[in-house]
């Protein structure tokens, strides 16, 4: 616990180098989310790979909160 108290006290550069691809990373992910939302289709075969699609951004954004 101490470690980690430290860690947050002083982060070094390469932690912001992490933090900084994380927050670019989350960025995009949420503009792929917002594009697949906004699509409308009737065609139930693209209707299910936008679906798919989505599940794996939320999935990968759900990751991103859980580091």
């Amino acid at each position: 616990m101490e470690e980690q108290q430290a860690e947050q006290a002083a982060p070094d550069p390469a932690r912001k180098k992490i933090d900084a691809r994380k927050a670019r990373l989350r960025q995009e992910l949420e503009l792929q989310r917002e594009q697949i939302l906004s699509t409308r289709t009737a065609n139930p075969h693209r209707r299910a790979a936008l679906e798919a699609a989505l599940a794996e951004v939320e999935a990968k954004l759900a990751e991103l909160d859980q580091e």
